[in-house]
């Protein structure tokens, strides 16, 4: 059986009175619901944040010339509902491994980490998120990661393109100086251009929840009917 949470309000203009419950669902109702949060994630995705560019190619981080991009900040702090289907999809990406933290390299990987770890408290299985500095500070503190994290905590990695990698394992990188233990590093899109032989390489399971591919396939759909 799954958790599902649902929130209630009387009178929606009255925020204050709004909480959330939780709610029990069948295996089969589970995996309707999450088929469904995959195929809505992936049209705001596609509407907020696929570009195609053709005649000005954009620079990827990895220095390369392409003519599609996928700027997913656009979804991911642009878009409430986005956000919730970010947070619901990957904790339960991650549920299973029982990870003591969430987070990746600022600033790509802050609104998945903050989505995630909300909904972990609204499952009642709360998980901290956290961030990593491109650059330590030079003052207070110091610290390269940015959070609450205990020492040697089992943490999950997130990103939301992964191109190459090199982000994701700059993360992992810092993560595992700092005593964390890496489980598994988590995409929202992948564009398969080395990052999985990357991770994967170094030990680490990759997963993403789409391939860019499959957002250039569905784009020239939409323009051959247009």
């Amino acid at each position: 059986m799954l958790i599902v949470p649902q929130s209630h309000c009387e009178n929606p203009q009255d925020v204050s009175d709004l909480h959330i419950s939780l709610q029990f669902v069948s295996p089969d109702q589970r995996d309707r619901r999450i088929q469904e949060e995959r195929e809505e994630l992936f049209r705001i995705l596609y509407e907020r944040s696929f570009l195609y560019r053709p005649d000005r190619p954009f620079t990827l981080s990895s220095g390369r010339q392409s003519p599609v991009y996928l700027d997913g900040k656009k979804t991911t702090l642009g878009h409430p509902r986005a956000q919730f289907l970010v947070g619901d999809l990957l904790f339960r990406m991650i549920a299973p491994f029982s990870p003591e933290g969430v987070g990746g390299l600022t600033l790509g990987a802050d609104p998945i980490s903050v989505a995630v770890s909300l909904v972990s408290g609204l499952y009642r299985q709360p998980v901290p998120s956290f961030v990593v500095r491109k650059e330590a500070k030079d003052h207070g503190t110091r610290n390269p990661i940015e959070g609450d994290l205990a020492p040697g905590s089992r943490v999950v990695v997130v990103e939301d393109v992964v191109t190459t990698g090199a982000s994701g394992m700059k993360a992992v990188r810092a993560c595992q100086a700092a005593g964390h233990k890496v489980l598994k590093v988590i995409a929202l899109v992948d564009r398969e251009e080395g990052g999985r032989a990357l991770f994967e390489g170094a030990g680490l399971p990759f997963e993403a929840l789409f391939p860019l591919k499959k957002f250039i396939e569905y784009d020239a759909e939409v323009r051959g009917t247009r």
